[in-house]
């Protein structure tokens, strides 16, 4: 048996073992429906930590906004692991905004992009902000939505981490009235896309939890851009975190590239810390973790180039 056929056997082993998901049409634009699917704890699994009520965990995908899908079987290991510690989470389709944009290989040609990318990024929040209203009009589904975290990988984390901008900035249209906002965000391989410079914070977002390698050619680890386009990354976010004081767990992985997008299994301990501590605890602590391990999976490095 080749290795495609046995991971492919091993998903499905996988995906047998999941309690029974529950799908929902959560928004209907003009070109699609969006969904979601709702993975309930695990029978027996502790749903609260000192008597506090353990958040819902809010998932984006990646897939360099033109593929990747809310759920595919890659992920279903890591949403096991959160049911088995008492998580409810909620994977969701968003739309694809940069599917079917011509990007040319050129850094100039990828500044000419940088508005389809940001139009991208702003269509995945609208989109975010979409689900969260719609779970808090529906109360009888059991997610209580001033109780949520925010996670993503690649795209996902560049949608995660605007949502934590955006609302830090009091850009709120389309969440629903009173949203106390997200409790925290965790960012695997993710940035901030602008059209106006690095991207500021006027006040403390919600705790941030960055994962990033810091040779990632695919989302800039720093930053990637010119004449204030461009992408601004964990690096970048982390500094002004740090420099006010506010909650950032940051965890550099020496060398790595995007294969730290894919990592949200292997990095469960410290998803799990960050959820106990700064999250349901309330906890200010943050951290800055460089770490240069060999032994942690990687795939072929991708790059900007590859993906468009």
């Amino acid at each position: 048996m080749n290795v495609k056929a046995l991971l492919a056997v091993l998903l499905a082993l996988v995906a047998t073992t999941l309690s029974a998901q529950e799908t929902y049409r959560y928004a209907q634009r003009d070109t699609c429906d969006l969904l979601l699917d709702i993975w309930r704890p695990a029978d027996g699994a502790p749903t609260t930590l000192d008597s506090l009520q353990k958040p819902s965990i809010l998932f984006v995908f990646g897939g360099g906004f033109i593929s990747g899908t809310r759920n595919n079987p890659w992920y279903f290991p890591w949403f096991r692991k959160m049911q088995e510690e008492g998580y409810t989470v909620i994977s969701l389709d968003y739309r694809l905004g940069m599917k079917g944009v011509k990007v040319g290989k050129s850094l100039s040609a990828l500044y000419r992009s940088c508005e389809d990318f940001y139009n991208a990024q702003q269509m995945g929040v609208e989109d975010v902000f979409a689900a969260v209203s719609y779970l808090h009009a529906h109360p009888e589904l059991g997610v209580d939505t001033d109780n949520l975290v925010l996670s993503g990988s690649s795209a996902g984390a560049i949608i995660t981490l605007a949502v934590a901008y955006d609302i830090a900035c009091g850009r709120t249209e389309g969440l629903p009235e009173g949203f106390p906002g997200f409790k925290g965000a965790m960012s695997f391989a993710g940035a901030i896309v602008s059209l106006k410079g690095a991207p500021k914070f006027p006040k403390a977002p919600c705790p941030l939890l960055l994962c990033h390698g810091t040779a990632d050619g695919a989302v800039a680890y720093d930053h990637l851009g010119a004449l204030g386009r461009g992408l601004w990354g964990s690096k970048r976010i982390a500094r002004q975190m740090q420099k006010e004081g506010w909650d950032c767990c940051i965890w550099r992985f020496t060398g790595r590239t995007h294969d730290v997008a894919a990592y949200m299994e292997v990095l469960w301990k410290t998803e799990k810390d960050f959820l106990e501590t700064n999250v349901i605890r309330g906890a200010h602590r943050s951290m800055d973790v460089t770490v240069d391990d060999p032994s942690l999976p990687s795939w072929n490095a991708i790059s900007l180039k590859d993906i468009y």
